[in-house]
């Protein structure tokens, strides 16, 4: 097993690395740091929870460190993270903060929905790095408050995401005012055509690195879907909160509008519920993050471009109250919980109109999600519902049936492992097909793994 002290690092980020207790790299980190410390270009596929801000991070700070002449010129950075959302800038820049702290480099982040006074005045004391959503560094270059002629270092992170948000002018129109001499890297966790397209334009001759959907759903997450009529779902959710094992769960909707009625029910039954959304304020949003992740709040209900940046390592559950309609969504979902070494488990509701997105996750996942029946509001008629008939039947193993009514939907947050073979920490999957039959799950080893890095 690859460790970092394998990866010629510099000491500054050997010891950052220690200090955080991060010995082991994930997949993604083992095999991209390498290549970029060499300084090639690179494509990566890869998911939420796989621990790519790292992978890019650490190469970024060891350049730039050995390349340093100076302090950093004022408005004038010399690399360059664009991010589809203010979360996941924030949580960028503030893992490149630790791992650079005993290291001579200015980082500073820059996002709308706050002042830019802090940042432009970030900006005129001089920075190395920043870190940035498109918008507010497109106001700022048209401000003439920063100027990237000097950037040597380019990161695109999610940049499917920011297709879907509608970023991908804004990224074009910064991306002309770049030197066509820089390293670029490009993350994305699927690759629809626009994607491609970009990904063309933007690098030279890169390493591509592709880290299979499948394999982020680690065998340490305890995957559940429980059938249940669309009106009853709030009421299926107060049930399993009576569990006091669910003692940090992130809660998924489709709508903002959605997120507010599932916030305001808990609040109702005394449950202490976040919820972050596009519509709440900037600082809104923090303190709802700053809550959940200091304990304060046990639920933080989210949209998922909301959502974009929550890293937290103790989420133990992660609930989809509504299915998403893209698969690959799913796992960024659940990716939220198991993290660190830990168990988690990922329990989703799927009512009448939802069974499609039940069996377009299933199948890229390549396994069939566990139906769970003990709880009183399991509905037989959609379990029992034919599927569309361009897709094959479904021989689904369901859990609970032969178990007692009362028994709680979370006591599987310990960690586990399938009985199939392992390859970087996550399930390696020897059959593609589904199986008529489900292979009963062993208890994993106690002894602590070591830690890896998934920031």
């Amino acid at each position: 097993m690859t460790e970092f002290s394998e990866l010629n690092l510099i000491e500054p980020l050997q010891k950052a690395l220690l200090k955080q207790g991060y010995t082991v790299p994930t997949a993604i980190q083992a095999k991209s740091i390498p290549h970029l410390i060499k300084g090639r270009d690179l494509l990566g596929v890869a998911q939420t929870g796989t621990g790519k801000t790292a992978a890019f991070s650490l190469p970024l700070l060891q350049i730039i460190t050995k390349s340093a002449i100076g302090r950093p010129k004022a408005g004038k950075p010399r690399a360059l993270i664009l991010t589809p959302t203010r979360e996941l800038a924030i949580q960028i820049g503030d893992s490149i903060q630790t791992y650079s702290r005993f290291l001579s480099v200015v980082t500073t982040t820059i996002f709308g929905g706050v002042s830019q006074i802090k940042q432009v005045a970030a900006l005129n004391r001089g920075v190395d790095i920043v870190v940035s959503t498109p918008g507010r560094l497109l106001d700022l270059m048209n401000q003439k408050k920063i100027s990237l002629n000097g950037i040597e270092f380019y990161v695109l992170d999610e940049a499917d995401r920011m297709l879907d948000m509608g970023f991908i002018r804004d990224v074009q129109k910064i991306t002309k005012q770049i030197p066509e001499q820089r390293q670029t890297l490009l993350f994305s966790a699927t690759m629809p055509t626009e994607i491609a397209t970009l990904a063309r334009g933007l690098l030279n001759n890169p390493i591509k690195i592709e880290i299979d959907v499948q394999s982020t759903t680690a065998d340490r997450i305890d995957q559940h879907v429980l059938f249940v009529e669309k009106s009853k779902k709030r009421n299926l959710l107060s049930y399993i909160l009576e569990d006091k094992e669910v003692s940090r769960a992130l809660v998924f909707t489709r709508t903002k509008h959605g997120a507010n009625r599932v916030a305001k029910h808990l609040e109702q039954e005394n449950i202490r519920t976040g919820v972050i959304h596009g519509n709440k304020s900037q600082n809104a949003r923090q303190n709802a993050l700053k809550g959940f992740k200091d304990g304060k709040l046990r639920i933080l209900v989210a949209t998922d471009i909301a959502a974009r940046g929550i890293d937290i390592d103790s989420v133990t559950h992660v609930i989809n109250f509504d299915l998403p309609n893209e698969p690959e969504t799913y796992v960024h979902r659940i990716g939220r919980t198991a993290r660190a070494g830990l168990g988690g488990q990922a329990i989703s509701f799927c009512d009448e109109e939802e069974r499609e997105y039940l069996y377009d996750i299933e199948r890229i996942i390549r396994k069939l999600v566990d139906v769970r029946v003990d709880h009183p509001f399991h509905a037989q008629n959609i379990k029992d519902a034919e599927e569309s008939v361009t897709r094959k039947s479904n021989n689904r193993s369901t859990s609970g049936s032969n178990r007692a009514k009362n028994r709680k939907l979370s006591n599987s947050h310990k960690k586990k492992s399938a009985k199939r073979g392992v390859k970087h920490g996550v399930t390696e999957l020897k059959n593609t097909k589904f199986s008529n039959s489900r292979k009963k799950r062993s208890q994993r080893g106690r002894n602590k793994p070591k830690s890896v890095l998934v920031a």
